[in-house]
């Protein structure tokens, strides 16, 4: 059975209804009442802390964009709101579509990320991770999400994200890039091994929420020791307790998981004991002229000593400039990923010839 809460995506409403707002207040619903007494906007109070304003969904933006400058993120945040397509009275089929003020704002401006998810306009662009000491060999490509808008420009994947993190789509986009992944990986043949990246602040329960992207990877006929699974160093929760359970689900299910961004978090190195990954990604910007960096230098080949202690293979990212590949393979970088070696392409790495130039 798919997770409800990854696979559900929001309702769009598409006509004239009810907006009803729960201020967390009175000071609160005092200045929303005003707002929209002064700007003419038909409202009635439901009760103590409650406004249900009458509006068409189209008009929806006119309301809650001025209010978020009347409110502050604290108050956007504490409200709750419900839009109500067709007005009529609230019922308990109704909660489940609650949310913050701030949120349904967000989400009253991202009407083409639902559309997009809805028509399952994602793909994947491959940016391969080479052997350090002979770039020509391909361990692997990771798989970085692309977005196509309606006429057919791509959408950069921190905009996706920026997104669906601010209306609450975190959940929806998460899934469906693991799927983009798997699917553009399926299309070529000569993938070598696929680093997925995932939030785990987008999964609840490993064993429901990541159990359509599995059979995902087992309907596809990938292997389970060729897909790789990195953690975002942005994204990682703090429940260490949590993310020891997801990368346990992916071990056990017999692939590989990484550590991404390790030396951009202070808590990075803290988590190594405890998650006890397969491999380290290097952050790019510890790598960024790390060949002229007496600090960065000495972050890195710290990083890289304990990696090798604690038989951890290691992925310099970033890579741009020929010093920074000589210095990452001089003190002991497994892989390399950057520009240097290729840019994200839609197919991947098929030519070494390239490469070979480079090392």
């Amino acid at each position: 059975m798919p997770c409800a809460r990854c696979e559900t995506l929001p309702s769009i409403a598409s006509g004239p209804g009810a907006l009803h707002v729960w201020l967390p207040i009175g000071h609160s619903r005092t200045k929303v009442a005003a707002y929209l007494s002064e700007a003419g906007r038909s409202f009635v109070q439901t009760d103590a802390a409650g406004l249900e304003i009458s509006l068409d969904v189209q008009r929806i933006s006119d309301v809650l964009i001025p209010l978020a400058g009347l409110l502050s993120q604290t108050e956007m945040e504490d409200a709750r709101c419900l839009y109500k397509e067709g007005g009529g009275e609230l019922t308990a089929r109704d909660i489940p579509n609650v949310q913050s003020l701030r949120q349904f704002l967000s989400l009253s401006q991202a009407d083409w990320l639902v559309e997009m998810l809805r028509d399952n306009r994602l793909t994947s662009h491959f940016q391969p991770i080479v052997l350090a000491n002979s770039p020509a060999q391909v361990l692997g490509h990771e798989m970085l999400l692309r977005g196509i808008s309606e006429d057919g420009s791509t959408v950069s994947p921190g905009h996706l994200f920026d997104v669906a993190r601010s209306c609450g789509m975190l959940f929806q986009l998460d899934v469906a890039a693991r799927r983009s992944a798997i699917r553009s990986a399926v299309e070529h043949s000569d993938t070598g091994k696929i680093f997925i990246n995932f939030s785990p602040t987008a999964i609840y329960d490993p064993s429901h929420c990541l159990r359509s992207t599995v059979s995902a990877i087992d309907e596809a006929g990938i292997a389970h020791d060729r897909v790789v699974f990195e953690v975002i160093e942005s994204d990682r929760t703090v429940d260490v307790f949590h993310l020891r359970g997801i990368l346990n689900y992916y071990r056990s299910a017999g692939f590989g998981v990484a550590l991404d961004d390790i030396g951009s978090g202070y808590s990075s190195l803290n988590l190594l004991h405890q998650l006890r990954p397969d491999y380290l990604k290097i952050d790019i910007d510890l790598i960024r002229g790390i060949d002229s960096d007496p600090y960065k230098a000495l972050i890195a080949e710290k990083i890289f000593e304990i990696a090798r202690e604690l038989n951890i293979l290691t992925i310099a990212e970033g890579v741009e400039r020929q010093p920074e590949l000589d210095w990452v393979r001089a003190h002991g970088a497994t892989y390399a990923q950057g520009y240097l070696f290729a840019r994200p392409a839609a197919a991947p790495q098929r030519s070494t010839a390239a490469l070979t130039a480079k090392s």
